[in-house]
């Protein structure tokens, strides 16, 4: 079976590479921010798949593990993709996303685990890949509110460490 590598699957090859991050997450407006670190490498599976393992600082002092996949499917044209984590047992599920009409931001949406309510009520989140240039890219992350108004949760900031090797490739 041969896959036709479109746009979309060529700006996802622009994230392989490996990644220093820092990043700052509110989980509630009425608590304070928090701050963590560490790497992510991204490796294409074929031309169509980003495949992302990351490891980091957690605000206990722990660390944690997560891993990413994002892809194109023409059939939906939309993005799509997954996202677990070693600090949670939910299992994201990104079935709609897009790029902006720049091609430097994509958009990604998912339905997880509401960390302001207390009866396991589920919310819509907003993840937001913005390339800042070559070698440096910001996440941010927004929950839903009852109002239907987005507040940010979370921005991760990206450097790339690798970009003198991929210069070269």
């Amino acid at each position: 079976m041969q896959v036709e590598t479109r746009d979309e699957h060529r700006w996802l090859q622009r994230l392989a590479g490996t990644w220093a991050y820092e990043s700052d997450f509110q989980m509630a407006p009425d608590q304070p921010p928090m701050k963590c670190t560490g790497t992510e490498t991204i490796r294409m599976l074929g031309e169509v798949w980003a495949i992302s393992e990351g490891k980091g600082t957690m605000p206990d002092g722990g660390t944690g593990t997560v891993q990413f996949t994002i892809g194109f499917d023409p059939a939906k044209n939309s993005f799509v993709g997954t996202f677990v984590g070693s600090m949670m047992t939910h299992l994201w599920v990104y079935e709609r996303g897009t790029l902006d009409a720049s091609g430097k931001t994509l958009t990604l949406e998912a339905e997880g685990p509401n960390c302001m309510a207390t009866d396991g009520a589920l919310a819509k989140f907003r993840d937001t890949v913005a390339l800042d240039g070559p070698d440096r890219r910001t996440l941010t992350s927004e929950i839903q509110q009852a109002d239907g108004s987005w507040r940010q949760m979370m921005t991760i900031h990206y450097v790339r460490t690798n970009a003198a090797a991929l210069a070269a490739e």
